[in-house]
């Protein structure tokens, strides 16, 4: 056995080992968020107010932009479409379950640059804050054409009790729950992705 083969070995076998330990630590995160309850996947919501394709990018803790939520397929990043409404914000994704998150449930809405492995330009990327349950947490969206991102958030804010939030600079700003102390924002490097036509 030469050299060369030995190192492809070495590397097919190294690359199994780290792909296990990923799926482990997937499977413990799971675990422990066993107590997270399904999001809405349906629900009245009447006609939309303004919606825009682009990406599901993640679902976090509040406040806590790397702490991935494992379970009901939150964390999975899909292909989606966002639409506002007066009953709250369905997204639609594709290969995953849609999200309905219902208007008594919806926070506040914001714009950061990156979470939970996704980094991209600044105000790159559309936040929610609500409640799934007796947990808040953070949702992102990234939108196909950066000019509709201005009217989901117009829509947004028309929906009784959101609020617009600020992230100075567009770095991901910890919003901990009332009754706890701020919350360190995680240190990330930006690094700039392209984007379609303004429409």
């Amino acid at each position: 056995m030469n050299g060369r083969v030995l190192a492809v070995i070495l590397l097919v076998a190294l690359l199994v080992v780290v792909f296990a330990l990923m799926r482990r630590g997937w499977r413990a995160r799971q675990r422990r968020q066993a107590d997270v309850p399904a999001p809405q996947r349906t629900g009245e919501l009447g006609e939309p107010l303004a919606g825009a394709a682009g990406m599901y990018v993640v679902t976090t803790s509040a406040g806590d932009w790397l702490d991935r939520v494992a379970v009901h397929g939150l964390g999975v990043r899909t292909d989606a479409d966002l639409t506002v409404h007066p009953g709250g914000v369905l997204i639609a994704r594709r290969g995953a379950d849609d999200v309905v998150i219902p208007t008594a449930d919806l926070e506040s809405v914001t714009t950061t640059s990156g979470m939970a492995g996704k980094f991209v330009e600044r105000d790159g990327l559309l936040v929610l804050t609500w409640r799934l349950g007796p947990r808040r947490v953070d949702t992102g969206f990234r939108v196909r054409h950066a000019g509709e991102q201005a009217a989901l958030i117009a829509a947004l804010l028309t929906l009784p009790g959101v609020r617009r939030r600020e992230t100075p600079g567009g770095v991901p700003e910890a919003e901990p729950a009332p009754g706890t102390g701020p919350t360190e924002p995680p240190d990330s490097t930006d690094t700039s992705e392209s984007r379609g036509p303004t429409a």
